[in-house]
């Protein structure tokens, strides 16, 4: 029997991985972990620690003391919150990672998830259809942390027979839980605006393309690679994971279909650099052919969905 520890249980991936793991593997196998000092009540149902991914010696004890055999490590910070504090950000993105991998090396893991993200990408790099192996040269920490993390993985893999697999993940879009500082946030903030009849401000340029994908598809897909048998996994850095690739303007056009009053205006920030030096659409064709990958939701699936579940009350209560 697999035990499972999600590290970073509170963010907005690890909450809707959590809910599919334990749907998965039962409420008891599934052991929710964040830095926040009680279990966010859609987790409450099985159980819950509060763990600091930085407290290198807390987390050794506890894996190793409750013979805990997959991590989830997903404890990170963000692209936009991470350029306002790069010296922690690499920190926490870096020594986290460090500590996991050293547990499989040693035999107490049999399997890590650790997602990347398309933060890896830069200005450099083919914008369309972004392929799997091509130039990174990332321009954020974020994307420095993750590129670097992506390098150590596969070290990992080859020099000690580490099983760690991972995404690069592109902007997420979730009603569950609210998101935790990316650049590509405006998709799921814009949705709050609408539901609540208000006017959206929008931090990017109208006709800035990024790659994006609804949460459903990203934790099926996370899921998927982590029960692929071994010898399907052949890349041991990261997988390109891509779904719908929309603008600001596309989305609210989207929105009005069936919410014709919403109003989007539009006042780009620092995070329209970061966006730019980031992918227009991603080939994710090594996904699909290694372990089966497709996305499930388009841009107007993806927008019912949003509307009809978001809730304007989440942002109050933050």
């Amino acid at each position: 029997m697999s035990k499972i520890l999600v590290i970073g249980a509170g963010g907005q991936i690890g909450t809707e991985l959590v809910l599919a793991l334990r749907k998965l593997k039962g409420n008891q196998a599934v052991i929710a972990a964040d830095v926040k000092d009680t279990c966010p009540s859609l987790l409450a149902e099985g159980p819950y620690v509060k763990m600091d991914i930085l407290d290198r010696e807390l987390v050794r004890g506890y894996i190793i003391n409750n013979a805990i055999t997959e991590v989830y490590l997903l404890a990170a910070l963000l692209s936009a919150t991470a350029e306002k504090n790069p010296d922690f950000a690499w920190k926490l993105n870096m020594e986290g990672l460090f500590t996991i991998l050293d547990l499989a090396k040693e035999g107490h893991l049999s399997k890590i998830f650790w997602p990347s993200s398309i933060a890896v990408f830069g200005p450099t790099t083919p914008m369309d259809n972004t392929p799997q192996h091509t130039i990174m040269e990332p321009s954020t920490v974020y994307g420095i942390s993750k590129q670097a993390g992506e390098r150590w993985c596969e070290y990992y893999f080859n020099k000690f027979s580490v099983d760690v697999r991972s995404i690069r993940y592109p902007g997420l879009i979730s009603y569950k839980s609210l998101p935790g500082g990316g650049t590509t946030d405006y998709a799921v903030d814009i949705f709050y605006k609408a539901k609540a009849r208000e006017k959206f401000t929008c931090f990017l340029k109208e006709d800035t393309a990024l790659p994006m994908m609804f949460m459903d598809d990203a934790i099926n897909a996370t899921i998927q690679l982590m029960e692929a048998p071994s010898e399907n996994v052949k890349i041991r850095s990261a997988y390109n994971l891509g779904g719908i690739s929309f603008t600001p303007k596309t989305i609210s056009a989207a929105i009005k279909k069936v919410m014709p009053d919403f109003e989007i205006v539009y006042q780009p920030d620092f995070r329209q650099a970061i966006a730019d030096s980031w992918p227009n659409s991603i080939d994710d064709s090594y996904a699909e052919k290694d372990w089966g990958w497709k996305h499930q939701f388009d841009l107007d699936a993806m927008v019912k969905v949003m509307l009809e579940n978001v809730n304007v009350e989440l942002v109050a209560a933050k």
